[in-house]
């Protein structure tokens, strides 16, 4: 099927929920920018540490984190990466099949640990107590809200610890350093510059802290702030995005740095070889740059297995044995957020054979409550049970795996295939106007006479709603039998100017019907149905056809009531001439002259006095040089010409003359339903 037809998915098996997508509302034109991004590193190398309180760090688990710098964050890379993650699989929707962020990438990247216990406990709404218990002081009720406490408030009391300072101080101040670590990293809040305080009795016993799965957590949360910001109706995101824009400079080659080859940066975590300055060109990068990019994505741009050349020597032995848990199909849980990590989709990514994957298990993500002294480890009993059971749900590396095209085949079935219109909403408006101007053209050019009065019906349906369809987008609204006889009359007139002024200059002025996309003979508001040698616009949007003729719904029109009204008919070839006689070329001034004649024969038959001339001063220089040019080896210019060029230049006098006239110079009287 045709993406621009429908860009996917075509079953929704998977994709359940693409209506609330991001991706739907760029279809539909309605662009959100780039994200905000919440990461709060900028001042973390402000923090004085001593000896004692790294050592503290490194028991807690967090040594490897401390390492990492403020990296300068891609807005529009991420905000790109965001609209092809997709909160139902967990994994990010490209062309070239589904990827993700696993535990082993965040191991690796940011060098947490991924196997241990959940991180989970006792939430509070208040932050004075916590806080008086765990770091020697309450904050004021300016840095506090609810149960979260601001990070300025933490650097402002703890950042510099006394050299002299007692144990327990020593304690207090890298507690608060810890909160501060993960409120401006992994666990980063759209709420500015602040961080829950539920982390911190986590950090009462250092070497307990150790115990605890951070990494695991820090991911189940960069799960949910993705989800949430591929709704289209938010603007913002937070989580560890230093680890997701890392994780894309090592598995797409797209928005990629020059790589700082430094030694020290090979060294562990990974997340080290981008430390610094970024160089390579950002200028005029934005969202649409990333989206087109990744939507033309191809196979050569992916590194399925990027850090199999890694430097392993500097992995530590606790994180290299945990590895494993990268293919493990478990639940991730950090608090109150519980997300699915689903590896079985992305095999790839660990070297193995691809397989179609399993149902995706839809599942509500609660929204629980966070009052105060409530253990969310009792209300998030199945999930804790399923991590307890993550090491024997890993996927086993002899996967067989599906031919490279079958899975191709079912997965462009199920997923997005682009986000970005390859052709702008504009050209698609202009080009669907185009092909209802052939739809109409063709069922005004149908033979309906053999037609029974039921098929008759659906080409009068079919005629009236692309004539509605049209009428506004050519600046055309409802118009009266009279409106329609003008318009006719002008059509003529205009046929005239041609022929006169042969190859010079267009005039100013906009036919309303130079839009239309019918043939020259067909008025805006129906087709020129041939009645002898006469043709008569006739308007089929309330019409109906009784299996011979089409007819208006209301008032028939008798073919013998419509000749009788059309008195003193010229001959017919006489009226054959007529109308040869506008579409000759300007250089056959012969035709020209019987034109003349027989115009003048018509107005004689209509009763009509010629129009007399106008004034050619009342026109403009412009004007009077294209018709002095336009009128060079005519012998003379009569005075009917004279006023239908004043007409076109814009000028009202004599329309209703004019107007009537148009009509009566070749003898036609329009009977209308």
């Amino acid at each position: 099927m045709d993406v621009l037809a429908n860009p996917g998915p075509l079953k929704d098996i998977v994709l359940y929920d693409q209506e609330k997508h991001v991706s739907s509302a760029v279809w539909d034109g309605q662009e959100r920018g780039a994200l905000r991004c919440h990461e709060h590193t900028s001042k973390l190398g402000e923090w004085k540490l001593k000896p004692k309180q790294i050592e503290l760090v490194e028991r807690a688990g967090f040594g490897f984190l401390r390492r990492i710098p403020a990296i300068s964050l891609d807005n529009p890379l991420i905000s790109a990466l965001v609209e092809r993650w997709r909160r139902e699989t967990n994994t990010f929707h490209f062309t070239i099949g589904e990827m993700t962020v696993t535990l082993e990438d965040i191991a690796l990247l940011l060098g947490l640990g991924i196997d241990g216990k959940p991180v989970i406990g006792v939430t509070y709404t208040t932050c004075s107590a916590i806080c008086e218990r765990y770091l020697g002081e309450a904050p004021a009720s300016n840095y506090a809200s609810g149960g979260m406490v601001k990070l300025s408030w933490l650097k402002e009391k703890f950042s510099e610890c006394e050299v002299d300072a007692s144990f327990e101080k020593v304690e207090r101040c890298t507690r608060a350093y810890l909160l501060y670590l993960v409120g401006s990293t992994i666990f980063s809040t759209t709420t500015g510059n602040k961080v829950p305080v539920m982390y911190l009795p986590l950090f009462e016993d250092f070497d307990d802290a150790g115990t605890f799965a951070w990494g695991a957590a820090a991911l189940a949360f960069l799960y949910r702030a993705l989800g949430n910001a591929s709704v289209k109706s938010q603007s913002t995101i937070c989580g560890c995005l230093t680890l997701l824009q890392c994780w894309s400079y090592y598995h797409l080659n797209i928005g990629r740095p020059k790589l700082n080859r430094e030694p020290i940066h090979d060294h562990f975590p990974f997340v080290l070889r981008w430390k610094g300055k970024q160089n390579g060109p950002t200028a005029n990068r934005d969202v649409v740059f990333y989206r087109k990019a990744l939507d033309v994505l191809k196979p050569c741009e992916v590194e399925w297995l990027p850090y199999e050349n890694m430097d392993g020597r500097f992995i530590p032995d606790h994180i290299r044995n945990s590895l494993q848990l990268g293919r493990s199909k478990t639940m991730l849980i950090s608090f109150d957020k519980a997300e699915r990590h689903l590896p079985d989709r992305c095999l790839k990514q660990f070297g193995l054979f691809q397989d179609i994957p399993a149902d995706v298990q839809r599942w509500v993500r609660k929204s629980r409550g966070v009052d105060g002294g409530v253990d969310l480890s009792v209300k998030m009993e199945s999930e804790l049970s399923e991590w307890e059971m993550r090491w024997e749900n890993i996927v086993p590396d002899d996967v067989l795996g599906v031919d490279e095209a079958d899975y191709m085949r079912w997965y462009l079935g199920i997923t997005r295939k682009i986000v970005g219109r390859p052709i702008s909403l504009s050209s698609e408006f202009q080009r669907t106007i185009s092909n209802v101007r052939d739809i109409l053209e063709l069922a005004e050019n149908f033979q309906i006479h053999d037609l029974d009065l039921e098929r008759g019906n659906m080409i009068s349906r079919i005629i009236g709603l692309a004539q509605d369809c049209l009428r506004d987008q050519v600046g055309v609204t409802a118009t009266t039998e009279s409106q329609q006889q003008i318009e006719l009359g002008k059509r003529m007139r205009g046929k005239e100017r041609v022929r006169r002024k042969g190859m010079g200059k267009r005039r100013k002025g906009i036919d309303p019907m130079e839009d239309y996309g019918g043939s020259e003979d067909e008025s805006q508001f129906g087709p020129l149905v041939e009645v002898g040698q006469m043709h008569l616009p006739l308007s089929h949007t309330n019409s109906v056809y009784d299996g011979t003729h089409m007819y208006d719904a209301v008032t028939k029109v008798d073919d013998m009531e419509l000749c009788d009204t059309i008195p003193q008919l010229p001959e017919t070839q006489d009226i054959h001439k007529i109308e040869g006689s506008l579409l000759d070329d300007t250089d056959k001034s012969i035709e020209d002259s019987k034109l003349q004649e027989e115009i003048g024969v018509t107005n004689v038959l209509s009763g009509e006095e010629p129009t007399e001339s106008y004034d050619v001063k009342k026109e403009d220089k412009e004007s009077k040089a294209e018709d002095d040019d336009a009128t060079k080896g005519f012998s003379d210019v009569s005075g009917e010409e004279n006023a239908n060029r004043e007409e076109e230049d814009g000028t009202e006098i004599g329309e209703s003359v004019a107007e009537s006239s148009s009509l009566e110079r070749r003898g036609e009287n329009t009977v209308l339903a």
